[in-house]
């Protein structure tokens, strides 16, 4: 089984050819001696993503009239699981600007779509999300950020938490931000675009257990000044906004897991034919073969699922159901997976100097990030008709 295999039964020609160039970058570039490295220091990967710039990475999906190069949503599929499986934390280095873009595609101002979408394309400018809080996670309702009315725009005060890449070089953050306090929370809220250099804006990257390189932050808002022409979509409808896209962003996130995972697989197969003990290799002993012939099968389940959800949002159908069931179990059998691995590999796999210990730190956050697993159960059911308290 490799990086290849199990995901090319359906794809074309052309998406053939450009997973071979982005395999052949990623092999250049994303070594397990510089992840380490990147993992170790905290640093973020400006040399990969360097070169998606030159690939044309952030050009697909997007129309021609931004600049973009066209393509549909299984072409981002492929890409999300051919770059999580090299490393799920790098991959939200590609993945959260997407997003984010995503975003402003569908619900920006023409002027915004013309300055930010090349922007971003050819490298002069990220994008990056910023809503969650201290107080406010799975309850995005409950954010305290406000931006007050002043000549010509806004101010903007507050404190917004986990942050992906939020203080990474030339990076925009979209903003979700409470701009009427006197109707329900979901009918007060705006979305802006910030640049994080902008005047009393403050990024810090927190110490965490995985995802280090990309980084996590905690952003503080000091009286930051936000002009007219950066709000996005209309007044107090950033909970309309912040839906445009979130079946497409948990798709992606989705599928990323399935990338990560298929690594995890992948590595522990290796390790299971070249360890030998009692004078066999470890992965003719039926217990391992059995953990890996269930490896292998949760890790193309969760793909299934995937796939599933990307055909029903293809078709314009609600994907409510679909992309939750994926969200959920991808993200569940990433990190199932990656604890099996280090079973396997045993104090190998605990060893800082092997890359399953990483897979393992990062698979930790995907069952609360991007929507937690008991949020994705609620709404399962909510499909089924049930009212979950």
């Amino acid at each position: 089984m490799n990086w290849d295999s199990t995901i090319a039964e359906d794809q074309t020609e052309e998406q053939r050819l450009y997973r071979q160039s982005l395999h052949r970058v990623m092999s250049k570039l994303a070594t397990p001696e510089y992840l380490a490295r990147i993992d170790r220091d905290a640093q973020y990967p400006y040399e990969i993503y360097d070169a998606w710039i030159e690939l044309g990475l952030f050009r697909i999906g997007f129309p021609e009239e931004y600049g973009g190069l066209g393509g549909g949503l299984r072409d981002l599929v492929l890409i999300s699981q051919d770059l999580a499986y090299w490393s799920y934390d790098v991959y939200t280095a590609y993945s959260v600007p997407l997003y984010t873009a995503m975003t402003l595609l569908k619900i920006g101002s023409e002027a915004q779509k013309q300055e930010f979408l090349p922007a971003l394309m050819d490298g002069r400018l990220r994008l990056s999300t910023s809503i969650s809080e201290p107080s406010a996670g799975s309850d995005v309702s409950a954010i305290k950020t406000f931006a007050r009315r002043a000549e010509g725009g806004w101010v903007l005060n507050g404190q917004k938490l986990w942050n992906t890449a939020a203080g990474s070089r030339g990076n925009v953050l979209q903003v979700l931000a409470r701009t009427n306090g006197d109707v329900a929370p979901r009918k007060g809220m705006s979305m802006f675009l910030v640049p994080n250099d902008t005047q009393g804006v403050e990024c810090r990257k927190l110490d965490m257990l995985g995802r280090r390189a990309t980084g996590t932050y905690e952003v503080f808002f000091t009286d930051v000044f936000v002009p007219d022409e950066n709000l996005v979509g209309p007044l107090d409808a950033g909970w309309a906004g912040l839906l445009a896209c979130l079946q497409t962003e948990r798709l992606l996130t989705s599928a990323g897991y399935v990338g990560s995972a298929q690594k995890v697989m992948d590595l522990a197969l290796d390790y299971a034919r070249q360890r030998e003990q009692f004078g066999r290799p470890i992965g003719d002993f039926q217990v391992i073969a059995h953990m890996l012939a269930d490896m292998q099968t949760e890790v193309d389940a969760a793909r299934l699922l995937v796939d599933r959800a990307t055909a029903t949002i293809t078709r314009g159908a609600d994907a409510t159901k679909d992309v939750s069931m994926a969200k959920l179990y991808g993200s569940e059998t990433y990190a199932a997976v990656a604890r099996r691995g280090m079973q396997i590999m045993g104090a190998y796999g605990y060893s800082m100097e092997f890359e399953m210990q990483r897979h393992f730190r990062d698979s930790c956050s995907t069952t609360v990030g991007a929507g937690s697993s008991q949020m994705q159960r609620n709404a399962i059911a909510a499909t089924l008709g049930l009212k979950p308290r």
